[in-house]
């Protein structure tokens, strides 16, 4: 009895953090995938922590296990939200769950009539909570050192954790029918204790303090003396509409920000052109300015704005090859070769960037700028030829 209560608690305390972290985002008339799906998270939460729990009726199985077992599906996708500044959320990610619920319930309204059918399918879920599990692991490292905001690191890392742990616990227990997943099962302790500390992480990663606007002087440091076309205009600073914070970035006023190392880096990315390094990672960038690379990532973070080190670089890249594009004279030069140059070692990275960037393919891109080129052409009039004779 004792355990059980403090499994009851827990899940009590549980359903009542993802509550309020539900009613947070109403109040707040919150929006973005990522909000969105964290609310479809927390609700699935409470469902969780309440169907789950010591004592539910197991009448009640038919209709709750089929959620249950769609409830990884969000949890994925709310990681790749979270974790991934250029997920997208697409029709088929709905799909997926909807599947996967209709699967469920395929399963438990046909349990009575063909167990081991039942069972197979049960199995089958099971290996597509691994497999979702899996996904969102890895999609927690693969981004991990490109992240610069320093505390969505940390959280990839806590995230992480508690994903291979608890969902592949359930998983398993699927496999081998062990009661820490059975929902009522008295022994589901382990079970709720990972609900809380999920719902504990995900109201940290959901509501960071607001973010506060660049000011002038950080503008003009960020922007330098730039004079390069594409990035700033010559006698006056600017400051690129994609370099605003975004708003679930918080900066920290007490955080002194560098003047002298934004201005190193600058001149390293449009004089020098470090962008154009084949695989330039972060941590070659901060040895070639000398400085530490935490040091380098929170000054491109909440100096400069970035959330991420590959849109720092591509910002530079697609610049450059915006140049190449526009100019008459590499008419002739392969797009490829163009991204390469600019610093790309593929074409599909490139024109996934170029397109999200202008809105256009590069061949569309060079096409228009071309027929602007011929157009602003003045004309040639040659002078009227002389009959001699």
């Amino acid at each position: 009895m004792g355990l059980t209560a403090i499994d009851l608690g827990l899940r009590g305390a549980t359903s009542g953090v993802f509550l309020l972290i539900v009613v947070i985002a109403l109040l707040r008339r919150a929006t973005g995938q990522q909000v969105l799906l964290g609310v479809a998270m927390c609700a699935g939460g409470i469902f969780y922590a309440i169907t789950t729990a010591p004592n539910f009726p197991k009448a009640a199985l038919w209709w709750t296990l089929p959620i249950l077992w769609a409830q990884p599906a969000i949890f994925w996708l709310w990681a790749r939200a979270a974790f991934d500044d250029d997920f997208v959320l697409k029709r088929w990610h709905g799909a997926l769950w909807l599947s996967i619920v209709a699967y469920g319930f395929a399963i438990t309204l046909g349990w009575a009539h063909w167990p081991a059918l039942a069972g197979a399918g049960g199995r089958g879920l099971a290996l597509a909570t691994l497999v979702l599990a899996l996904a969102a692991a890895v999609q927690t490292v693969k981004t991990w050192r490109a992240d610069l905001v320093a505390r969505r690191r940390r959280l990839r890392l806590a995230m992480l954790v508690i994903n291979v742990v608890l969902i592949a616990a359930v998983a398993v227990a699927g496999f081998a029918a062990i009661p820490v997943a059975v929902p009522g099962a008295p022994g589901s302790l382990p079970t709720a204790l990972g609900l809380f500390v999920v719902a504990m992480l995900a109201g940290i990663g959901l509501f960071s303090a607001p973010a506060e606007a660049v000011d002038d002087a950080t503008a003009a440091i960020a922007s330098g003396e730039v004079r390069k076309a594409g990035f700033a205009p010559t006698g006056r600073v600017a400051v690129d509409p994609r370099v605003v914070l975004d708003p679930r970035v918080a900066l920290d006023p007490r955080v002194a920000l560098d003047p002298i190392l934004l201005r190193r880096l600058d001149h390293l990315m449009t004089v020098e052109r470090a962008y154009r390094q084949e695989g330039l990672a972060i941590g070659a960038l901060a040895a070639r300015l000398g400085v530490p690379e935490h040091r380098l990532r929170q000054a491109i973070n909440e100096g400069l704005g970035y959330r991420n080190f590959n849109a720092f670089l591509n910002r530079y890249r697609i610049a450059d090859a915006k140049l190449a594009l526009s100019d008459g004279t590499q008419r002739d030069v392969p797009v490829l070769t163009i991204a390469m140059d600019a610093g790309f070692q593929s074409i599909g990275p490139f024109n996934r960037a170029f397109k999200a960037e202008t809105g256009m393919t590069p061949t569309e891109f060079r096409r228009e700028a071309l027929s602007r080129l011929e157009i602003d052409r003045p004309l040639e009039i040659s002078p009227p030829r002389r009959e001699i004779g």
